[in-house]
């Protein structure tokens, strides 16, 4: 028969068994991950996909499609394909890696930002009030 204190310490002792993945990763394999799910938000960002739709696309719950994109190391690889799929359908995860979709890239350019130059003698003048 078990009591009370058994029974509490058995509850500690099973709680203490979970264990993050982030945990278990190096500190360049968390940063990996991050960037996994950073590329994946700057693609639906891109291609003006909201994370609901994107979501629903792939079969997983919103809170799953926020959590991959905080690159969270405790999201399926399966996970991953399939939201991928659901953004950008017939894109590869190496193209993802790579950078190649043309939304990355035009976002990527926008986002750039632009060096202002010194206005010529003529523009000052006609600036002057």
């Amino acid at each position: 028969m078990l009591d009370k204190s058994r029974i509490s310490f058995l509850i500690l002792d099973l709680k203490s068994m979970k264990v993050s993945q982030a945990s278990l990763l190096t500190s360049a394999q968390q940063a990996q991950s991050t960037r996994l799910g950073e590329l994946l938000a700057r693609l639906r960002v891109a291609r003006k996909v909201k994370q609901a739709d994107a979501a629903l696309r792939a079969g997983l719950s919103r809170n799953t499609a926020y959590r991959l994109e905080k690159g969270d190391p405790g999201i399926a690889v399966g996970q991953v394909l399939r939201y991928l799929e659901a953004i950008a359908p017939d894109s590869t995860l190496l193209d993802l890696l790579a950078e190649r979709q043309p939304e990355l890239l035009a976002l990527a350019a926008r986002e750039k930002t632009q060096r202002v130059r010194d206005l010529s003698s003529a523009e000052l003048k006609e600036l002057d009030f």
